[in-house]
């Protein structure tokens, strides 16, 4: 009778005990859950709904779109094309096709910006690569727009060495100054030489010459030390620039008069002693990624339209092929959570423009049949 009851209070004891794991286990797992996502830094869960469509296609490896005064979409595509698309139906609207364009490998018709007055002063500036009496070259050429196509090129910089890989390049107008990405042109220490305009954020007045108040007079150097930055925005008072690291360390960056961005020496974020030094007088990365990204075009969210991209760098990328979303904090000068989009949907990103009313236009970068694609809200 003794040993029955007791087998009968142990298996009710077995029994309580399993009921009450069975109860506590979604519990704990939950609370597990919540944890993890609540000490990752490096994807928020907050993410935008959004309605994708693709604008218009067959493109060749368009390199640089942005949204122009007259809000039609101005492309470049890198054997030489420069364009005007419709956003209200993707028709294409050809304005010029530049013989002098030489693309060889990652090179050809790059960058591109218009004259902020635009409407009274109708310039545009595009930065390619030729071949030049010297070899592969690049340069930066000023064209007037006389409403069908682009007349008058006026040379503004030459000198800058090309090559099959890392030419940079985008541009910038800020204040009256063109701001000229260049890349090492696979000369890694020309990025730490003053005297090249390679591997540099080179600036100049609008007609070429050297301001008067930059770090080094005469020189048109901007800030050095960069490996091949392929996007560049000008946001809350400050320049933010994407730059591709070798096998590891892509970066994200914050311009400063005259600093030193470190390469080859320095990659991504200060970790060693030797590179601690070094960032102590110059600066350190917002963001960096390893394994490498392949970052290129940016742009900067600001409007309402689609409310979770509000006060963020919007990113593409290549390698990655996905769309990153960096949100800023109030200073504008940290990243506080990253959201990834697209991935592998549409193949290489290359740029980003975004319309006044916040409609975000994307280009792919895979060949002969390239897309703008536009985004929305749901």
């Amino acid at each position: 009778m003794i040993l029955a009851l007791s087998i009968l209070q142990h298996s009710f004891l077995n029994t309580v005990r399993q009921l009450f794991l069975f109860l506590l286990f979604p519990l704990a797992l939950a609370m597990q859950c919540k944890k993890t996502d609540k000490t990752s830094s490096s994807t928020s869960s907050t993410e935008a709904d959004l309605d994708v469509t693709v604008l218009a296609s067959g493109f060749n490896h368009p390199w640089e779109i942005l949204w122009g005064p007259d809000n039609f979409i101005w492309m470049t595509e890198r054997e030489g094309k420069i364009s005007r698309v419709n956003p209200s139906n993707g028709a294409v609207i050809p304005i010029l096709d530049i013989a002098e364009v030489a693309a060889q490998g990652e090179g050809g018709l790059l960058g591109m910006v218009l004259h902020p007055t635009f409407n009274t002063t109708p310039h545009v500036y595009v930065v390619y690569n030729y071949n030049s009496g010297s070899g592969y070259s690049e340069k930066v050429v000023r064209y007037t727009y006389d409403g069908t196509t682009l007349l008058n090129p006026v040379t503004i910089l030459t000198g800058i060495n090309a090559s099959t890989i890392h030419n940079g390049s985008r541009l910038l107008i800020i204040d009256n100054k063109l701001y000229i990405s260049t890349g090492d042109a696979a000369n890694a220490n020309s990025a730490q030489n003053k005297s090249s305009l390679n591997g540099k954020l080179l600036r100049l007045n609008l007609d070429g010459t050297i301001p008067v108040d930059n770090p080094v007079p005469g020189n048109p150097y901007w800030t050095y030390g960069h490996r091949n930055a392929q996007g560049m925005v000008y946001a809350n008072k400050r320049i933010y620039v994407s730059e591709h690291g070798p096998a590891s360390d892509d970066e994200i960056n914050i311009i400063e008069k005259g600093k030193n961005y470190g390469w080859p020496d320095v990659m991504g974020l200060c970790e060693s002693n030797s590179e601690r030094d070094f960032c102590s007088s110059n600066t350190n990365p917002i963001q960096a990624w390893t394994p490498t990204i392949a970052p290129c075009g940016m742009d900067y969210y600001n409007n309402n339209a689609i409310a979770q991209w509000k006060n963020s760098l919007l990113l593409t990328t290549l390698k990655d092929a996905r769309l990153y979303q960096l949100k800023l904090d109030a200073s504008f000068s940290k990243i506080t959570s990253v959201n990834e989009y697209f991935t592998n949907e549409y193949g290489r990103l290359r740029d980003i423009c975004i319309s006044p009313a916040g409609v975000v236009y994307i280009s792919t970068s895979n060949g002969r049949n390239d897309k703008i694609i536009a985004i929305k809200a749901r």
